[in-house]
Order: structure tokens, then sequence, then C-alpha cells
């Protein structure tokens, strides 16, 4: 499947919060979209999800405009929407009635994701008396339990320990290997750099930059080296205009580009390097130099 939008606005009073956003996903793939607050991220998703309407522009899927009546979408929102006093069971049933499913298919299919995601000795258990990651988790089930062929993650990660964290990373590659369109929104660069082909960047309501994260870093210039090594001091000390020490190691300034396969040559034969890679921008650069100026 592929879903386009097209050029689609959004007025509330006299505020224009949608400029004219385009953008397309694919079946089999995770699309990062990203704004700082107030970039329309929100917008855009809830008109997609058809919680109101666009003012103009149009949702296609397959090239035809999105029919809500037979398109199932699975929606993981940041603000958690679960009942604290009701059972799991009870409320996994209750949401997946609501998408369709009979009351059978509905348990069965709880009861599947409950043990997928090892929760199932909490099937009969109050959602107030689960920690707030494995809230998260039966949020999640929420969001998948139905099959959606479109599945919008809002902050999916927000609040896990790196266990749970893990497990959920495979429930996610699991959807987008199914061939389902994944929507991810995420403050967290780290997991759309991990999930996300492709990512969409908006600020003020307006798409500032889209493609494929591999092909949007090579647009960079690629004059910087990495280098981790037991001789970072020493590296430096014989190139003091040209290192700098951060974080990840030492990072090594060219004066060219053209210049990196002889510099990395003559490094490598004067130090001991244990790994020597040019550095390319991270997401959260991108991000940054790209948001930086907001209305």
């Amino acid at each position: 499947m592929k879903l386009e939008i097209n050029d689609i606005t959004k007025t509330f009073g006299e505020k224009k919060v949608l400029k004219g956003i385009t953008l397309c996903a694919e079946s089999g793939t995770a699309l990062g979209i990203l704004g700082r607050n107030g970039a329309g991220k929100t917008t855009t998703l809830r008109i997609l999800m058809n919680v109101f309407p666009a003012d103009s522009g149009t949702i296609c899927l397959e090239g035809e405009k999105i029919d809500y009546e037979r398109i199932r979408i699975g929606y993981l929102p940041e603000e958690r929407g679960l009942y604290p006093k009701k059972t799991i069971i009870e409320q996994l049933v209750y949401f997946a009635r609501l998408k369709g499913m009979g009351r059978q298919e509905a348990v069965k299919a709880a009861d599947q994701w409950l043990e997928h995601l090892e929760m199932g000795a909490f099937r009969n258990k109050r959602l107030d008396t689960l920690s707030k990651g494995n809230q998260q988790k039966i949020q999640l089930i929420t969001a998948v339990i139905h099959d959606p062929q479109m599945i919008i993650l809002d902050e999916p990660f927000s609040g896990l320990d790196p266990v749970n964290a893990a497990l959920l990373k495979d429930v996610v590659r699991e959807e987008v290997d199914r061939g389902k369109i994944v929507l991810f929104s995420s403050h967290q660069m780290g997991y759309i750099e991990e999930f996300c082909d492709r990512i969409a960047i908006l600020n003020g309501g307006e798409m500032v930059l889209k493609g494929r994260v591999e092909e949007i870093k090579k647009m960079y210039p690629r004059d910087r080296l990495l280098i981790r090594s037991l001789q970072e001091t020493d590296i430096a000390k014989a190139y003091p205009s040209a290192c700098e020490h951060a974080q990840q190691g030492l990072i090594f300034h060219l004066e060219q580009p053209s210049c990196k396969r002889e510099m990395m040559a003559q490094l490598t034969d004067e130090f001991d390097i244990d790994e020597i890679s040019v550095l390319e921008p991270s997401l959260s650069d991108i991000f940054v130099e790209y948001t930086r100026d907001r209305i």
C-alpha cells in the first residue's frame, strides 16, 4: 500500500496550523514525523485518522481517496487513554470490539498479544496495579490487536526500561516486516534512526525536510573523521588544529573532503587506531538545524 498526503492545510481561528503538508509512506517501511512542539505533527496525524478534516488537500491510499470505513488504523497516543480500575482483559476486549472484532476473536487476540509481550500473568489484574512500563505495553496492544494496516505510534517508548523497550522494538519491527504502514513520531532521535527509512520534519506548519535518512546525511560535507583510539591524546597533540574531543571519540577536521582516504591511511600508519570513519551528522543535529528558527 502507498499512503499519500497531498498539500493539506488547517486553520484554527486565525492561526494557520498546517500550510500545505505533503508526504508519502509505503507498506513495509516506517516514516518518522518530526517537529518541535507546535510544529503541526499532532494536527497532521489527527487529520490522517479522520478526527477532523483538513481545510484543503487530499489523503489517498493506493491512488484513491482513503476510505475510513475499510482501512484499519492503529493508534498509540502520547497521552495514555486506558481505564485504571478495569482489568486488562476487559479493556483489551472492549477496544478490540470497538475496532470491529467479535468477542471470541477479541479474547483470542488479546491472550495472544499478552503472551507475546510477556504479560499473560497480568490478564485479570487491574491496570492501576501495573508499572508504567507494563501499562505502556497494554496501550500498545490496544493499537495493534485488530491487525491494522496502518499504525501510528506517538512517543511509543516513553517511560520504558531497556528490557521493555527491547520488547516493543521487536513488535515494531515485526509489524513493519508484515507489510504495515508505520508512522512514527518521537523526540527520541535514536529510535527514529533505528526504525525509520524516511523522515519528514515539520516546522511552523510547513514541511522543511523529507526523504531517506541515508540520502539526507550524504547531503552534508564529508569533511570530518571520527576516531576511537587509546592514543586520542597523542593524536590531538600531533594535529592540534584539526582535532576536537567529543563524547563519541576524537573528531578530526579535514582540510577538504577529497583528502579523507589519504588522511585515514596516514593516521592509521602513525597511531594504534581502533576505529576510524567519516563522521556524518546525527539526526539530532539535522533536526536542530531545520527547526531552530520557529514562528
